[in-house]
């Protein structure tokens, strides 16, 4: 991987080059939260099979051309290159080649604060590198001394370095499984005090962060650039019947994740998995947003969290008109959304009150037999009372039971079989 992160004193410049029919907006996205100027952009109109450069000679002669013209450091492609590919590129242009998986590990690299995240990251940067060493050398076949085909001293700079990265993979494995059996213990500690949980996922930046903490009075670092957060982040939010649910924002996702960093914060996208609701918070004001759900699905399901209960929430309304083309699609899309603004603090009331009936369920009066008095402290315990009167001949009670919550969901079957009819 190039070094792109030394001091300079003007911003790095890169020529982008896109694929046949797509937009280059999110790519311009990450390449500025990297910090740096995009001073030219390519979309190529078809892509060949050719085995060199993945177009034409001709065509990536053009392009090589016009970043030099335009007096780019970096060329970055919004597609995966193979490292063979890549090397090919970078003889070609004489200037670094690099591809969108590399610009968002980097990104990550640059965002990672937590020790967990700092190791998950260089495990993704260690794992995209191995492949691509060689294009960090030039002649590769110096050597160190020894004759050909011999180990220890004979052997090639370029497989000495291989080795040192094997080894160092190897040991962040060893040092992640550390750091992840300490925050299940963490996690176990806090179970012994059951709250339910709701995790905050969806496409970075949109608005997340700024959700959580406009919910429940956190601090969570809120930047108006891509991936802003990849640590997880839990807070408490008190909702009105007394009870309270556990909300955490985690890492926000992006179409062409690279597998290495789904791989890598599998740990922090187990926070998805193991919540009991989410809730999928879409940019309202963005185009892109239906599509963009789709990505988040995605990824959702390869983490296991796919068929998890859910709840929409149309963020940043604020930024749109009643009468918007792109609210009208959304809510044609998903009729039974909540739409809030994180800035103006809107929609707060209505989307607390459906967390409330996702997760213990909507408020339902019940006739109990007097001998029954003991669902009526089951349900205390396990979902909302709102109600318990004593009559002649039955217990009349109402309350909230039947949400995602198993122990709410059971008392619910509970006090059915039992309730007078």
């Amino acid at each position: 991987m190039i070094d792109l992160e030394k001091e300079q004193t003007q911003k790095p410049k890169a020529f982008l080059v896109g694929e046949p029919n797509t937009s280059l907006k999110e790519l311009e996205g990450l390449v500025d939260t990297l910090g740096m100027e995009v001073v030219e952009s390519f979309v190529l109109q078809r892509l060949d099979p050719e085995p060199k450069y993945g177009i034409g000679t001709g065509k990536a002669n053009d392009i090589a051309y016009f970043a030099k013209e335009a007096e780019a450091d970096c060329i970055i492609f919004d597609f995966e290159l193979s490292p063979t590919k890549q090397r090919n590129w970078e003889k070609l242009a004489d200037i670094p080649v690099f591809d969108r998986q590399e610009v968002i590990i980097r990104i990550f690299g640059q965002r990672a604060k937590t020790k967990e995240a700092m190791l998950q990251v260089e495990l993704a940067k260690l794992q995209y590198s191995l492949p691509r060493l060689a294009h960090s050398y030039g002649e590769m076949s110096r050597q160190r001394g020894g004759s050909y085909g011999s180990k220890g001293s004979g052997e090639t700079q370029l497989e000495l370095d291989r080795r040192g990265v094997e080894a160092r993979i190897h040991l962040i494995k060893q040092e992640l499984k550390k750091v992840i059996k300490e925050r299940e213990t963490m996690r176990k500690r806090r179970e012994r005090t059951p709250v339910p949980t709701c995790a905050l996922v969806g496409y970075t930046n949109a608005g997340k962060s700024s959700l959580l903490n406009a919910l429940t009075g956190a601090e969570a670092f809120v930047e108006d650039r891509l991936f802003a957060t990849l640590d997880p982040t839990t807070r408490k939010l008190q909702l009105k019947d007394g009870g309270s649910v556990l909300l955490t924002d985690t890492v926000g996702f992006i179409s062409n994740l690279p597998h290495t960093l789904i791989d890598a914060f599998k740990s922090t996208l187990e926070e998805a998995a193991r919540a009991d609701l989410l809730l999928i918070v879409l940019d309202s004001s963005d185009q892109n947003a239906i599509s963009q759900y789709q990505t988040v699905m995605e990824v959702l399901a390869e983490t296991g969290a796919g068929e998890k209960e859910k709840i929409i929430v149309l963020n940043k309304v604020d930024k749109i008109t009643e009468d918007n083309l792109i609210l009208k699609s959304l809510e044609k899309e998903f009729p039974f959304a909540i739409k809030v603004s994180a800035k103006e603090k809107t929609g707060f009331l209505e989307l607390a009150e459906t967390i409330n009936e996702k997760l213990l369920g909507p408020v339902k009066t019940f006739k109990l037999p007097l001998d029954r008095s003991d669902l009526v402290s089951l349900i205390r315990k396990t979902g909302v009372l709102y109600k318990e009167e004593w009559l002649e001949d039955h217990i009349l009670v109402e309350g909230r039971l039947g949400g995602v919550i198993s122990s709410s969901q059971r008392t619910l079957n509970l006090v059915e079989e039992a309730e007078i009819l």
